[in-house]
Formats: C-alpha cells, sequence, structure tokens
C-alpha cells in the first residue's frame, strides 16, 4: 500500500534574493505662483517638514462635531412615570373584570344547584303526594285488621 522507503536526496532549487532599491532624494521644485482669483478654488497650503520636504496640498476644513441632540419637551422621568401610571390602572382593570368574572360564574353555579334542588325537590314532591295507583303487592284492609302477609289477626 506504501511505496518502499526510499531515501531523498533533497530538491536543490535556485534561489533569488530581491533587495529593495532605494529611491534617491528627490529635490524639493519650487511650483511657479499661478494668481487665482479669491474664492474660485479653494487655497492650497504648504508646509515645510523638519527633514527639510515641502508638502503642498489643499487645507482641509476642520470636522465640524455632530450637533447635541435637543433634548426632548417632556423629561424621560415624566414618561416613565406617565408609562408607569398607565401599566398599573391597566392591571387594575384586569383585576375589576376578573372580579367581575369570578362572581358572574359564581352567581350561575348558584343559579345552577338551585335549579337542581328545584327539579329534585318536584320530583320528590310527586313521589309524596302525587296520585296513588295500584302499585302491586299485598293489599291490605286496616278495617277488618286483616294481614294476610304477616299473619297478623285482629
Amino acid at each position: 500500500m506504501y511505496p518502499e522507503q526510499a531515501p531523498h536526496v533533497p530538491a536543490q532549487r535556485a534561489v533569488g534574493v530581491h533587495q529593495p532599491t532605494p529611491l534617491p532624494p528627490t529635490v524639493p521644485v519650487a511650483a511657479p505662483v499661478v494668481p487665482v482669483q479669491p474664492g474660485t478654488a479653494p487655497a492650497v497650503a504648504s508646509i515645510v517638514l523638519p527633514d527639510g520636504r515641502v508638502v503642498t496640498g489643499y487645507a482641509i476644513n476642520p470636522v465640524q462635531p455632530e450637533p447635541v441632540a435637543v433634548k426632548p419637551a417632556v423629561s424621560r422621568t415624566a414618561v416613565n412615570v406617565a408609562l408607569g401610571g398607565a401599566g398599573f390602572l391597566a392591571v387594575c382593570g384586569g383585576l375589576v373584570l376578573l372580579t367581575s368574572f369570578i362572581a358572574a360564574l359564581t352567581a350561575f353555579i348558584t343559579q345552577l344547584i338551585i335549579l337542581a334542588a328545584v327539579i329534585f325537590g318536584g320530583w320528590i314532591a310527586v313521589q309524596l303526594f302525587g296520585p296513588r295507583g295500584h302499585r302491586g303487592g299485598t293489599t291490605v284492609n286496616i278495617r277488618r285488621a286483616v294481614f294476610k302477609r304477616n299473619d297478623f289477626h285482629g
């Protein structure tokens, strides 16, 4: 799978090293002065560096700082207090609605219990006071005091 181990000869390549070439120093050349109407072209500024070189370029206007943000007419504290008050009122309103819902649910359950009691009570009243028809079983004649089933003779 692997080739046999053979001694390797290091590859020899021609290596060339490049050295940077220094540039000859430039001699400052005075630019010809051309009269320009003021206000038509930006002013050109020249600066002499400590080593004697002259740098010429356009003047850069200083960077204007960002304008300070205008404070709102209402303070943040007042806004926070107002929002807190509105939240408190919302919570109180929710609690009132919850209390009303619980009261209505309690009244509904109470009415269901009363309805069940009326229906069940009516059924019991019909059973007790309703017409008594022949229900089967042993007939008892109380006047003669004869109970056939219990063997009682009077």
